[in-house]
This record gives C-alpha cells, sequence and structure tokens, in this order.
C-alpha cells in the first residue's frame, strides 16, 4: 500500500523524513505546498493513501483519483477543505489528528488576548509610521475569560489563563467538568466574558453559530479571540462590532478566505490583530502531527 504526502512544505517534509521507520508504508513526499485540487489524481498516481496538509479536496476532484482509500489529514479541521461524507460515499475514509497541537494553539490564543488587551500591534504599526500612540491598556489580572467549547485547547488555555489571576468560566455542547472552571450556558458566558475565545470544531450545528445575536448579548468593550474556524462567526456581524466599540478588540488566527486578501474588511480595521492561520505551527506541534500521521498509515496498513 502506497501513501503520497500531497502538499508538504520543507519543514514538515524533513520531519516525516526523520522519522520513518523500517517498515513503513511507503510514502511519497511531494515538496510543494502550493499545489491546486485539480492535480491529486496526477500528485498521487494511485496511490491508496493521500496525506493532506491543506490542500482543498473537492468530491468531483476526488473521483478521478483512482485507487485512493484513505485521506489523512493533518489536523481536525477537514470540514473547512473538503466533504468527509461524500468521500465516503466514494470508498475514500477521512481520518483526523487531534491533540497535536494543543499547548501551541492555546499559547497563541493567549497571546491574542494579551496582545488585543495592550493593542500592541496597533501601537507598533503607529510607531513604524513615525506616530508616538500611547493606548490604554485592558488589565487581564481579576478580569473573566470564557471559552466556548472545551477540548485539549481550551484546557489549556484555561490552565494558562488561571495562572494570570483571570476567572475562567465555559461553556460546551455536552457536559464537562474541569479543575478551577465555572461551566454554564452560552448566553451566561457571553454575557459575563471579558474576554470570549472560541473553541470549537466546524460541523454542521457550529456552522454560523457565533449569530448577530450571540455578538449582541456579549459585555460592551469585549475582547474576542479566535483560533477555531471563521465559519463558525457571522463575520459581517463581528465587523459592525468592531466598528461601533461593542468589540474592543479581535485576535483572530482564522478566516472565511485564506489567505486574507489585502484588501479585505478585517485589513482596514485598527482594533483586529490578525495572525495568519498559524497557532498551530511551533516545532513540537508539527513533529507531533508528523508522528500521528505515520502512526496512521501504519494503522490503515495493518488493516
Amino acid at each position: 500500500m502506497r501513501g503520497v504526502f500531497v502538499d508538504a512544505n520543507e519543514s514538515l517534509a524533513v520531519i516525516m523524513e526523520r522519522l520513518e521507520k523500517p517498515g513503513d508504508p511507503k510514502v511519497r513526499i511531494n515538496r510543494n505546498p502550493d499545489i491546486t485540487p485539480e492535480q491529486y489524481p496526477d500528485i498521487l498516481d494511485g496511490a491508496e493513501i493521500a496525506i493532506v496538509d491543506h490542500t482543498a479536496l473537492p468530491t468531483e476532484v476526488a473521483k478521478k483519483c483512482t485507487g485512493l482509500k484513505h485521506l489523512v489529514f493533518l489536523g481536525t479541521g477537514a470540514r473547512s477543505y473538503m466533504n468527509p461524507e461524500e468521500l465516503a460515499e466514494l470508498g475514500i475514509s477521512v481520518h483526523l489528528i487531534k491533540g497535536y497541537g494543543d499547548t501551541a494553539v492555546a499559547e497563541s490564543a493567549i497571546a491574542l488576548m494579551w496582545a488585543s488587551a495592550r493593542v500592541i500591534a496597533m501601537m507598533d504599526r503607529e510607531m513604524r509610521a513615525g506616530n508616538w500612540l500611547r493606548e490604554d491598556g485592558m488589565q487581564l489580572t481579576g478580569k473573566t475569560l470564557g471559552l466556548i467549547g472545551f477540548g485539549g485547547i481550551a484546557a489549556e488555555v484555561a490552565r494558562i489563563a488561571s495562572g494570570s489571576g483571570m476567572k475562567v468560566i465555559a461553556w460546551n455542547r455536552s457536559p464537562k467538568s474541569h479543575p478551577g472552571v465555572e461551566f454554564t450556558d452560552l448566553d451566561t458566558v457571553l454575557a459575563r466574558s471579558d474576554v470570549v475565545s472560541l473553541h470549537l470544531l466546524l460541523n454542521d450545528e457550529t456552522r454560523g453559530m457565533i449569530t448577530r445575536e450571540k455578538i449582541a448579548k456579549m459585555k460592551p468593550g469585549v475582547i474576542f479571540v479566535n483560533t477555531a474556524r471563521a465559519a463558525i462567526v457571522d463575520e459581517a456581524a463581528m465587523i459592525e462590532a468592531l466598528k461601533s466599540g461593542h468589540i474592543r478588540h479581535a485576535g483572530l488566527d482564522v478566516f472565511n478566505t485564506e489567505p486574507l486578501p489585502a484588501d479585505h474588511p478585517l485589513t482596514k480595521i485598527p482594533n483586529v490583530t490578525l495572525s495568519a492561520h498559524s497557532a498551530f505551527r511551533t516545532p513540537e506541534a508539527s513533529e507531533n502531527l508528523i508522528e500521528a500521521a505515520l502512526v496512521h498509515c501504519r494503522r490503515i496498513v495493518k488493516g
């Protein structure tokens, strides 16, 4: 059984070559992270396993991938790039990787929270332009952090935030308990939190879940952080809330269109701190990610 890493950047390719063991299924590494979906059939060349980092696989293209039976997606957000149910109807199983970057993403969420609270990016931009901008920040010690969704990443965020003197409350779709975290209903989290951080998978239930009405229920002057998926939020409503000041500042790592176009409205709003969908990008997380992908491949071959 053959595999192909279809869209490897150089750092992930090097890690995979280092972690491969004797007896592993043969995985060819395509060192081009910028392939187009239409290139899948030629790149796979009949291979049964595709390892995919970020390239969309439309169902119509998947139909042309003769021999493809398994797709190992490097992360949890496969639905942003493909339709797993439609692929299953074609006999292609989609395998996800969870937990590999919990600490990396949590630290990024915390970094975006602090950067937003102290408007660091805004001051940096202004100083580079020759303006001595001095802004009052939000002191976070004693403030309430509300987590929407509570998995491994949110648990790490709660650990770090609690250690910095914040009160942590959370809502999860299924009942949860965690030391030092108060669980309550979603509307209460929105109303009480000085900072709201989103930690949900994107699926049919969560798509568009943070509506205009939900944003209106947030505390005026709230900081909003999203390292999950952009499609969970009504983008237009969020932008309006940023312009009005209802949302004091947003720290965003994910966007409906990626890469974010230079003329996108979010690039024109001063009270937004942007990062390029890179919350998970640390050497430690990449190592965990590729090792987990190889474990999937070994398990698939063993049946």
